[in-house]
């Protein structure tokens, strides 16, 4: 876990390309990719689920819809320095707050009860009664400008770069002073026929599709079906879908 992650790089289980830099445009699809991973979490070994830093507005609603999906058994909530930009994530919390997909309780009758008698109240007959019952662990960062966003977004497309670099450092020969230019390495060669495309972050005209992707950075993933394509070209997709990323060319 420590030190920066382009220096520690390892082949991850499973991975979804998701292909924005932020979910806001398409949270539903978001929290599709993340049943989807989270699906094949074997519970062999104890999971630690680092969310994103979104967590105001629709963001911290988002959140409550995960916490609701993933039901974790603990939750680290780590405060900014003198700001209080989130309510406490407790159980109760969790429980009765609307989330951006999901709803929570209603709290109509637990309004007129303290808060030592919400456990006591019983809800109507047939309706789900499951509570959260995580832990909840409070972080509070003493230290001046933790959390200040401008220096963060600095610092983290750096990071995106080095990541980068060093995931395609991966492709280089061990032995060290033999360093090759990438247009040197032989490259994986597939049909069109055999190749389906999809822009995902912004709309481009199919005609254009070709000039989109040509020399740029893409995810390679495997759909779960077979599709077949009429001419020597590619097929192109008309919806995002949501599977296997293998890695990235």
């Amino acid at each position: 876990l420590p030190g920066p992650p382009f220096t520690h790089q390892q082949m991850p289980r499973k991975t979804v390309y998701y292909g924005q830099t932020s979910c806001e445009q398409d949270t539903e699809r978001y929290l599709d990719v993340v049943k989807y991973v989270f699906s094949c979490y074997k519970k062999e070994v104890p999971l630690i689920i680092n969310t994103m830093g979104w967590v105001k507005g629709e963001g911290l609603l988002l959140l409550i819809d995960l916490i609701r999906l993933l039901s974790p058994s603990h939750i680290v909530q780590m405060d900014l320095f003198d700001c209080k930009a989130m309510p406490p994530l407790t159980p109760e919390h969790i429980h009765f707050s609307a989330g951006l997909h999901t709803k929570g309780k209603q709290q109509s009758k637990c309004k007129q009860l303290g808060v030592g008698d919400v456990e006591s109240w019983k809800y109507p007959e047939g309706e789900d009664t499951s509570t959260p019952q995580h832990k909840l662990l409070y972080v509070n960062p003493e230290f001046p400008r933790a959390g200040v966003a401008g220096e963060v977004r600095v610092h983290s497309s750096i990071l995106q770069d080095m990541s980068i670099l060093g995931y395609l450092g991966q492709l280089q020969s061990p032995d060290i002073g033999a360093v090759l230019p990438l247009h040197s390495l032989v490259p994986y060669q597939v049909p069109f026929s055999a190749v389906a495309l999809r822009v995902i972050h912004t709309d481009v005209a199919p005609s254009n599709i070709m000039y989109a992707v040509n020399a740029n950075w893409v995810g390679l993933c495997c759909i779960p079906e077979e599709v077949r394509c009429q001419t020597d070209g590619p097929v192109l997709l008309t919806q995002t879908p949501v599977c296997d990323c293998l890695g990235f060319g």
